[in-house]
């Protein structure tokens, strides 16, 4: 609107403080009253009189008011939560807000403020339409608030509790985008732990939620373990269930639950749950066999014994059974080697066996060496550290462990100085590939030499690390379920030492053993996801050279292509860039991972029926309405005084403030000096000629 429009008002500035005004207006009333019991005539010019002095003290002046009127302001808030893409809100939606524009353009004195939300590219877990109208009406004062209408499917997270508090806002309406009676199946995991014992059972409780108009008693639970194959069972909708699942390794274990859908469901998006547990080791045994004692004995004992998480068991051959000497039996202090218990009854209470520098000496029975083959097979782990008698007939390699072994003995014995070196395989293997970037960074000699080696021809697995003469040290391979490492030298006590500048022994033993014990982060073809902020970023460890693909499956259920590109040091890399809250599933055909987005159970997508439930009680509160889009795409809208119905069938009412603003303000005297000067000398006159009058009467008729 334009222009202005003046207004009129009286306004008072006594020259008097109120408490003398009061005073004299007392006494005036009363002389006025007396004058009326004792004189009767002459009272109205006393009145008069009395009147215009009062005037006079109140001086009254006449304001006048140049006023602009205002526009009103309305807020349109457009839901643009995940929940809205579900069946065909979004297009609804989109078709409700071009109407809406239009006929809201049409109507004079309306500001229009439109707010969608989330905005832009922010990702939420909770649909909070209201605090978005506090923020479009922020600036603007109660007296132009039109009120605001909602597009939206009624899932509201922050409608206030008490709905009086919303009276400022003028009526409230809410345009639905769903249809009614939508159906909707949920799986809700109600307890699941976060962290497991490696080999122990861990227990998932879960619930099937329907909504009322799916009238089924049954549903069927899938659940997806690991690498293993999916099971299924029928269970009851509406009663908490319970699923045993086993932690198989340490890191990430992923259970898959997947319920069976419903007729017609408005999605599927919260029909299955992926639970991660993460597996952590309660204890890890290692048993240490020692051939003759030697220099690095105490080495592996320091560093296994370091670990409070290691339970050790050592034995170390002092005498063998062909030894003679004289100190008679009863006077020998050593135990007799427990072979039946440690490589028969107790072998698979191991995690780790490493043999250090052992000898053929007749002492271990060959059938035992078949034991341990079979145990690594079956998904053990085994570490051969090789000594000078590998390469001789007493070696290991002759039992029925030289069919695991990487590697087999030349017959070579290499006594020379030389520095162990990373190969190229071990530059991309993650059990060196950290150990290459410190030799490379560090900026003094490299490693420290060692003295000896055993001759080796690889015969499969990998190998990371080279010695003398480019001969292979260290190799490492996978054995049907289980691994095995083969150190082709005893010398890495030299290290431990610090001879010649020492070298990375505990960082590098470490390393091996949690390699050998399958631990996720040191494989080498190795699929790793991890989020910062809303990037999810995908990294694949591999021996092999190119790029490679990923399939990620967003929480709503749609999938996209990730291409993982080469980068440094083996590792493949591609981004995603999240717009939804909630857990994404990535595969590359070997292995899955999953990354969480915000909250794992996020209320959008566990509520996503429409539903006038949660928005009528404000709308009544506030005169408002609501309305579905699917009844009629977008109702009339009217401009109504304030105080009336704001809301009909097939119409909407905003409220007509009538505000204005003040653009200037003229103050002048009710009257000159000179006027309230010549009415009071009148009125006295007229009050002296009438007592005069009827005092003359009074004379004549006493005459």
């Amino acid at each position: 609107m334009n222009g202005t429009i003046p207004a009129l008002t009286v306004h008072f500035a006594p020259l008097l403080p109120d408490v003398w005004l009061y005073g004299l207006c007392a006494l005036a009333l009363g002389l006025l009253g007396l004058s009326a019991w004792r004189f009767r005539r002459g009272l109205w010019g006393r009145a008069i009189t009395a009147g215009l002095f009062m005037l006079l003290f109140l001086n009254p002046s006449i304001v006048e008011e140049k006023r602009t009127p205002v526009d009103d302001v309305v807020a349109v808030i457009t839901d643009r939560s995940p929940s809205q893409a579900f069946g065909e809100r979004t297009e609804r939606t989109d078709q409700a807000l071009a109407l809406l524009e239009e006929r809201l353009a049409g109507l004079e004195g309306l500001q229009v403020r439109q707010i969608a939300v989330p905005h832009g590219d922010e990702i939420v877990n909770e649909t909070r339409l209201l605090a978005a109208l506090d923020d479009a009406f922020a600036d603007v004062p109660v007296s132009r608030r039109a009120g605001a209408i909602f597009i939206t499917d009624g899932q509201i997270h922050d409608i206030p509790q008490n709905p009086e508090m919303m009276d400022d806002y003028g009526p409230l309406h809410a345009l639905l985008s769903g249809e009614r009676n939508e159906r909707d199946r949920q799986l809700v995991v109600t307890e699941a732990p976060a962290y497991g014992i490696v080999g122990q059972d861990a227990t998932i409780r879960y619930r099937i939620e329907d909504t009322p108009n799916i009238r089924e008693d049954y549903a069927t639970i899938t659940l997806h373990s690991n690498d293993h194959a999916p099971v299924s069972r029928r269970v009851r909708i509406g009663v908490e269930q319970s699923l045993t699942v086993k932690i198989d390794h340490a890191g990430q274990n992923i259970f898959d639950l997947d319920v069976s859908a419903a007729a017609d469901e408005i999605t599927l998006a919260n029909n299955r749950v992926p639970v991660l547990v993460n597996g952590v080791r309660d204890r890890l045994r290692v048993l240490l066999v020692s051939g003759l004692p030697h220099a690095g004995g105490r080495t592996w004992r320091n560093i296994l014994t370091a670990d409070p998480a290691v339970d050790l068991v050592h034995f170390t051959i002092l005498r063998e059974p062909e030894k003679l000497d004289a100190t008679p039996q009863n006077e020998l202090s050593l135990i007799a080697f427990p072979f039946r218990e440690l490589f028969e009854v107790k072998l698979y209470d191991f995690d780790l066996i490493i043999f250090d520098r052992y000898q053929m000496n007749r002492i271990l029975p060959h059938f035992y060496f078949a034991n341990i083959a079979r145990y690594v097979r079956e998904g053990g782990a085994l570490l051969e550290v090789s000594g000078p008698s590998y390469a001789g007939n007493d070696s290991i390699y002759t039992t029925a462990l030289g069919d695991i072994l990487p590697g087999y003995p030349t017959g070579q014995i290499f006594e020379q100085a030389y520095r162990p070196a990373v190969t190229e395989t071990g530059q991309r293997h993650p059990v060196t590939r950290a150990l290459h970037r410190q030799a490379q960074a560090h900026e003094s000699a490299p490693w420290g030499a060692w003295l000896r080696q055993v001759g080796v021809a690889p015969t499969q697995g990998h190998v990371l690390m080279k010695g003398a003469n480019d001969q292979p040290l260290l190799i490492l391979d996978r054995v049907g379920d289980g691994r095995i490492a083969h150190l082709a030298s005893d010398q890495i006590w030299l290290w431990s030492r610090g001879y010649d500048g020492g070298g990375p022994h505990a960082e590098l033993l470490r390393r091996l053993a949690h390699w050998l014990m399958k631990e996720p982060e040191l494989e080498e073809d190795m699929l790793s996801v991890r989020t910062a902020g809303y990037n999810i970023i995908i990294e694949r460890y591999t021996l092999e050279s190119g790029d490679k693909s990923a399939l990620l499956t967003k929480p709503d259920g749609t999938q996209e292509t990730i291409t993982l590109r080469a980068g440094t040091d083996g590792t493949l890399e591609g981004r995603h860039r999240a717009t939804q809250h909630g857990v994404y599933s990535i595969d590359d055909g070997q292995q899955r991972r999953f990354a969480v987005i915000g909250s794992l159970h996020a209320p959008e997508m566990r509520q996503v029926i429409t539903t006038s439930d949660k928005f009528a009680p404000l709308a009544r509160k506030t005169g408002g309405t609501v309305q579905w889009l699917s009844d009629h795409m977008i109702p009339d809208i009217r401009l109504v005084t304030q105080g009336r119905n704001y809301g009909g069938r097939g119409w909407i009412g905003l409220r007509n403030n009538n505000a204005y603003t003040v653009a200037g303000v003229t103050d002048r005297p009710f009257l000159p000096p000179w006027v309230y000067a010549l009415l009071l000398i009148g009125a006295a006159l007229v009050a002296w000629w009438m007592e005069g009058r009827r005092r003359k009467e009074r004379t004549h008729a006493s005459g």
